[in-house]
């Protein structure tokens, strides 16, 4: 492994953005935090790159936020108010810009995702997990209410199931995971690279101008009352109807032949 915080490797039109802290379970501390945030600001506007799939180097995937660097912070000034309020901020923006990015980011979880970690999964569009990966946001357990990680788990699971999780700290393992919807699947763990990368190509496969208005289209119309869905949603089909690759799309179709997209 390379000493860089984060490793991103594309081929096949798929970005593998590594996590590589491995000796410290891959914590969210300031620099991987600011490390994350800039390599998927430099693939948002790569234009060979269709989908990213983000896992962790090492045993697991991502313990959340390193603990010993937020005591560090805690001692430093005004009993570290400061030092949390933008320490959170910034792995709130982080968060936000997964959704927010034009290429679909799947995450690839082994071991374990706890606190933020969990949230990172959570905030991910798709997740595949190995059968022996386990999630939990269990700050509880040491006294902090995982507060910020409870905005994704909650826009994923049912109220309850995320409520309980947040409220005993305890894991879930990755079969009941994908029954509550925080995973998509789950397979062995000697298959989950492989499982990953079939997905991410399944769907870099696809027309990437339509993925990117429809990734779109999908967060904006979640909690838009139906009337305002269906306009929205409506006028972004409008916009992928008029490019020149779904009308070639729509032909090859008819035409029963294979369709000839530059996007």
């Amino acid at each position: 492994m390379s000493d860089d915080l984060v490793l991103c490797d594309v081929a096949e039109r798929v970005a593998t953005v590594t996590m590589n802290r491995p000796g410290a379970l891959n914590a969210l501390s300031d620099a991987m935090l600011a490390a994350l945030e800039g390599t998927l600001a430099r693939l948002e506007g790569d234009p060979a790159v269709r989908v990213i799939v983000l896992r962790g180097a090492g045993k697991v995937f991502c313990a959340g936020h390193d603990l010993k660097e937020m005591q560090a912070g805690r001692a430093a000034a005004d009993k570290g108010a400061a030092y949390f309020a933008d320490l959170f901020a910034r792995c709130g923006s982080l968060m936000q810009r997964i959704p927010r990015m034009p290429q679909p980011v799947i995450a690839q979880v082994h071991g374990i995702a706890t606190a933020a970690g969990c949230q990172l999964v959570a905030s991910c569009d798709m997740a595949v997990a190995a059968a022996d990966a386990r999630f939990g946001v269990n700050g509880v357990n040491i006294g902090l209410f995982c507060s910020t990680p409870m905005v994704a788990l909650t826009r994923n699971l049912p109220r309850k199931q995320a409520f309980e999780m947040l409220t005993t700290g305890g894991f879930i393992p990755a079969e009941r995971a994908r029954e509550v919807g925080l995973v998509n699947r789950v397979v062995p763990p000697a298959e989950l690279e492989a499982a990953t990368l079939e997905l991410a190509r399944t769907v870099a496969g696809k027309l990437g101008a339509a993925v990117r208005i429809g990734k779109r289209a999908f967060y904006d119309q979640i909690g838009l009352p139906l009337d305002q869905a269906y306009a929205m949603t409506g006028a972004a089909m409008v916009d992928n109807m008029l490019l020149r690759d779904t009308d070639e799309g729509i032909s090859a179709f008819i035409d029963k032949r294979k369709p000839d997209w530059a996007l």
